[in-house]
């Protein structure tokens, strides 16, 4: 177990323009950058840039949010609290720095909202968030499982597509009752699928998806969470690159913007205990489209929870 200590730096602007906070007091939820990426992406390499650029674009979503039936930020009570004190590239000591100053945030009795980063930031996460909520499930919307094999052992056993096959043989999750939804690709997709499934995850592909219908997969995914914490991971190759072309790992055939938002609004209800949007690469976002998408997935995920909060 590691400090609870929040490690983190500010930021030049926040997140829907909300004020800086590193040390949350009364604050619901808390924005938190994780600006990391393990470098090791041999084409696409920006992941790093994400949080800023999901902060700056956020500007766009807060003129959307006028006209919005309840004040978000004031349910809320919404701060930015920074960005975890990371080194792209060096793996360890970011995941201490990333998992102690999500601990400092439950801590406080927060949710964490984090943005990434590359899919690799999610595991310190969970460490942290397991330790507040036993029998943590997991729902992830990405075009891949992240439950890759584990290709090395010491300093080469993690990278950003072994996120779960670690949070599986860590036991720090639920994992017969979590979820990989939306997965897909050309080559080696069944082989992957089969191996996440061997270990005890639910997957859902994007094939089967469609053929399911987005009212199917809702009401299974709120039939097979209800009741249990949640930890919403989101990555934005969940969409197809016509929709969010700044990712790390585009692959086509994914979500419409529509039909994400769609899913997000229709998560309404469960115990979302911590958001997680990852892999926006600033380097490879026209007009910076895909940081804009992120910052309205994380604004209709924390909808949810201020619901939850006006409805108590």
């Amino acid at each position: 177990m590691t400090s609870q200590q929040p490690t983190t730096r500010g930021v030049l602007g926040t997140f829907l323009n909300v004020p800086f906070e590193p040390m949350p007091n009364d604050a619901r939820a808390v924005i938190l950058g994780a600006p990391f990426d393990c470098g090791q992406h041999p084409t696409r390499i920006g992941c790093r840039l994400g949080p800023q650029s999901i902060r700056t674009h956020s500007a766009l979503v807060a003129d959307a949010m006028a006209d919005a039936s309840f004040d978000l930020v004031r349910t809320l009570r919404l701060v930015d609290g920074g960005d975890a004190a990371v080194t792209p590239g060096l793996i360890e000591p970011s995941f201490v720095a990333i998992e102690n100053s999500v601990a400092a945030i439950l801590a406080s009795g927060a949710v964490p909202v984090t943005m990434g980063g590359d899919g690799a930031i999610t595991l310190p996460q969970l460490r942290a968030v397991a330790r507040r909520w036993p029998g943590l499930t997991v729902l992830h919307l990405d075009a891949h499982t992240d439950a890759y094999p584990i290709r090395g052992r010491g300093r080469g056993q993690y990278d950003n597509g072994n996120t779960f096959t670690h949070a599986a043989e860590e036991r720090i999750i639920d994992v017969r009752n979590s979820l990989h939804v939306g997965t897909r690709g050309a080559i080696d997709v069944d082989p992957i699928v089969a191996e996440a499934r061997a270990m005890g995850y639910e997957v859902v592909p994007m094939d089967e998806l469609r053929r399911r219908g987005l009212d199917s997969l809702l009401a299974h995914l709120r039939e097979r969470l209800a009741g249990r914490p949640v930890y919403l991971c989101w990555d934005m190759d969940v969409f197809d690159p016509s929709a969010a072309p700044g990712v790390a790992n585009p692959v086509w055939g994914g979500l419409s913007a529509a039909e994400g938002l769609t899913i997000l609004r229709g998560l309404a209800g469960l115990d979302i205990v911590a958001i997680d949007v990852n892999t926006v690469s600033p380097p490879h976002d026209p007009a910076g489209m895909t940081a804009f998408l992120a910052g309205q997935v994380m604004v209709e995920a924390m909808a949810g929870i201020a619901r939850r909060w006006l409805n108590r």
